[in-house]
């Protein structure tokens, strides 16, 4: 059985299926690892199945968030529903075509042949999701997020509205934030790579080396990072072996005094049942005053504010040791 515009039903839940189950194999190699969530019950509600399956794919192609596409392609064109100028043929009021609305100029300089005919056709969601993801990416994105988007619509609403609806497809998990520019070399290595998981549970016990593993105790069964398995496997992506949990992190890294953090550096807090002398809780500094970090039972990795958080500890900082 084919869908309304040629992508087989299999093929779609044969994707939708592994991109829930690796995340990261759907991410591009080198450093610019997009931020991905598993599509939530809204998306699988609201989103044709074959726009989803054009969606992950872009996101596997370019590192775009997938949720962050199908959050432009609501906005643009209802995922191709929409009835309005533009959409089907012809342009809008402002010369968009296409589902995802790209001007003339735009498209001829950013343009994809999605589906292989040997054309590029604005009309044709297998070539203009792709050619928005790429768009974004050449616009910064996924380490800018926000910029690309406002160039994508030069409008301050526009960017809002399209990030709160890619949480929402999401369920809850978060688009990128800009990655500081101040985190650079293995830092940056360190940073990007926790960001990739945004939105992965959290998981007591849970996280190895290479990502997300099943914890232990009342993580059994959950496939995710806690806190210190985040940090660690974060800093192991940068060459840099840290130790395993919070506690062996703050008492072996050199400390780093307040205000001099860095992004990524390590912050630790007291926590649940932690101690000044012996924290229970880690997170990796991004910068302008937040962190990345795998909070608690229930909850997924996210970005969260570091200032006026009473039970702050202090920071450390990993360093890389030639063998």
């Amino acid at each position: 059985m084919l869908l309304a515009i040629g992508v087989p039903v299999a093929a779609v839940f044969v994707v939708l299926a592994v991109f829930v189950g690796t995340l990261g194999a759907i991410l591009p190699g080198g450093g610019d690892a997009a931020c991905q969530t598993a599509p939530g019950r809204t998306a699988q509600a609201d989103v044709p199945p074959a726009y989803l399956a054009l969606y992950l794919k872009a996101a596997a192609q370019y590192g775009i968030p997938w949720n962050v596409l199908a959050a432009i392609g609501d906005a643009e064109s209802d995922h191709g529903r929409g009835t309005g100028p533009g959409i089907t043929s012809g342009t809008n009021h402002a010369g968009a075509a296409g589902p995802m609305q790209f001007l003339r100029s735009t498209w001829a300089a950013f343009g994809v042949d999605g589906n292989g005919d040997g054309r590029k056709n604005i009309y044709d969601p297998t070539d203009a999701i792709p050619a928005a993801a790429r768009y974004l990416k050449h616009n910064g994105a996924p380490a800018h997020l926000e910029r690309a988007l406002h160039r994508y619509n030069h409008a301050d609403w526009y960017v809002k509205k399209i990030l709160r609806r890619a949480a929402e497809y999401g369920e809850g998990g978060s688009a990128c934030p800009d990655v500081p520019i101040a985190a650079t070399g293995r830092a940056a290595i360190a940073v990007k790579a926790a960001l990739r998981w945004l939105g992965t549970p959290y998981s007591w016990g849970g996280g190895g080396l290479n990502g997300p593993t099943r914890g232990i105790a009342r993580g059994a069964g959950i496939v995710g990072f806690d806190c210190s398995g985040l940090t660690r496997y974060a800093w192991h992506q940068a060459g840099v072996t840290i130790p395993r949990i919070s506690q062996d992190q703050w008492k072996t890294l050199p400390h780093v005094p307040a205000g001099q953090e860095h992004p990524g550096d390590l912050v630790f807090f007291r926590g649940s049942g932690g101690t000044s002398g012996s924290p229970g809780h880690v997170g990796l500094v991004i910068g302008r005053g937040r962190m990345v970090e795998a909070p608690r039972t229930g909850l997924k990795v996210r970005i969260s504010s570091i200032r006026n958080r009473s039970d702050l500890v202090g920071y450390a900082r990993p360093t890389y040791r030639r063998s």
